[in-house]
């Protein structure tokens, strides 16, 4: 697979990544231990060197199945995760909120060495701004596991524009992660793209494909488990997602015409927006991992392109991409 620069900071990544979290968490049941250490090695046999997780997502199980995924060939890929929520370290308890106080940071750092089985994290993101603790504090304490050598890049993710350029000063910011798809633009008017090619910072999109609904395998009749987040996601409503099935039939006629998926072609609109942009999907299963990196090489030409921005531009997409709690923590 072709790789790409995460920005300025010299991280070197595969054109896709691949996101770890739906092994663990978030999409109802985890995926049976043996499959999910399967599924995270053949990313890798597939050329994937970017690999994104956190602590929350378990929590700590995610990371822990990471480490023992990537055991074998560590020194051949990157490893990003995050910090940033009130977890206890002890139990894995969640205590509501968020914790980035610099003497968490470490010890969250320190934790995450031994679940990850490495002596350095690639990428260490914020997970979420916390507005009780300044971001030249945060920034600041991840200067200083940058010095020890503990961690090589600092990331943020879905933070404001002002959040970004307070921590770039403190310590460069390699990468930035936040929501990006063809039904979630926001960061293409809120200025953090912008913000992004003018410091020279990396964009990693999650949810590149719509949690799910890009793909084309989701629709209005389609049964969602109750532990399960899009569950609770007004987007994923039975309304909603009978509305955006317009988009869905956008990408299957462009696929159609390019001999690939509505996946691929989401995916491959992604890279053709910025060379700096590194999108993660996730999957549990090894068909679409195969599928997915096939978006690698399917090309959208400038017309393609065009034709896709001018369909996309009368397709009002229904419902908030998150539950408003949860967006209530992003954007600070």
């Amino acid at each position: 697979m072709q790789k790409r620069k995460l920005g300025q900071a010299g991280l070197e990544v595969s054109a896709l990544g691949y996101g770890c979290m739906g092994l663990s968490s978030a999409y109802g049941a985890p995926t049976p231990h043996e499959e999910a250490l399967g599924v995270i090695r053949a990313a890798f046999d597939g050329g994937v060197t970017l690999f994104d997780t956190a602590e929350a997502y378990g929590p700590f199980a995610n990371e822990t199945l990471l480490g023992e995924a990537v055991a074998p060939f560590r020194d051949q890929v990157v490893i990003a995760t995050k910090f940033g929520f009130d977890i206890d370290l002890e139990t894995g308890g969640r205590n509501g909120g968020l914790n980035s106080r610099p003497k968490h940071i470490q010890a969250v750092a320190e934790a995450q060495l031994k679940r990850l089985r490495t002596d350095h994290i690639d990428l260490l993101y914020q997970h979420r701004v916390d507005p009780a603790v300044p971001m030249e504090d945060v920034a600041g304490a991840v200067k200083d596991l940058i010095a020890a050598g503990k961690v090589k890049h600092f990331g943020l993710s879905e933070p404001s524009v002002e959040s970004l350029r307070r921590a770039h000063v403190v310590q460069p910011v390699a990468a930035l992660q936040n929501e990006y798809s063809l039904w979630t633009r926001d960061v293409e008017h809120n200025g953090i793209l912008a913000a992004c090619e003018e410091l020279g910072i990396g964009f990693v999109p999650f949810s590149p494909l719509g949690a799910g609904f890009l793909t084309g395998k989701i629709d209005e009749t389609t049964k969602l488990d109750p532990t399960d987040f899009r569950s609770i996601s007004p987007r994923f409503a039975t309304d909603a997602r009978a509305a955006n099935m317009a988009l869905v039939d956008l990408l299957k006629a462009i696929a159609e015409q390019k001999q690939a998926t509505p996946a691929q072609v989401a995916l491959a609109w992604l890279l053709a927006q910025k060379p700096w942009i590194v999108p993660i999907p996730g999957t549990t299963k090894l068909h679409r991992l195969t599928e997915n990196l096939g978006a690698a090489n399917v090309e959208l030409t400038a017309q393609d392109l065009a034709s896709i921005e001018e369909a996309a531009a009368n397709i009002p997409i229904q419902g908030a991409r998150l539950p408003e709690a949860v967006l209530a923590q992003t954007g600070r």
